[in-house]
């Protein structure tokens, strides 16, 4: 039995879809990831790591297909702050 999971898009020459993509500064790169897809990518500046992510997320589509259950819009990007205290961070023991 087929895995019905994935849409097949193999038939459609070209097609436009939104993603998400979440830059973070890493030690020596910035780390682009695409949470719809759980697809992670890299580089030295945060258009090199977006471009990057951009091939994989094409390369991930092409293999694999879209997911079903991800639509248009699906994710929200929110910010938060949270009330750090330094002691809770400690070890207790």
């Amino acid at each position: 039995m087929a895995n019905n999971r994935f849409i097949n898009y193999n038939n459609i020459k070209s097609f436009m879809r939104s993603f998400t993509a979440i830059i973070k500064k890493g030690e020596k790169q910035f780390v682009a990831l695409c949470p719809e897809l759980d697809v992670v990518s890299q580089g030295y500046t945060v258009e090199e790591s977006l471009k990057n992510l951009k091939e994989a997320v094409e390369l991930y589509i092409d293999e694999m297909g879209i997911p079903e259950e991800i639509s248009e819009g699906d994710t929200i990007v929110v910010n938060f702050e949270v009330k750090h205290n330094a002691k809770t961070a400690q070890i207790v023991r």
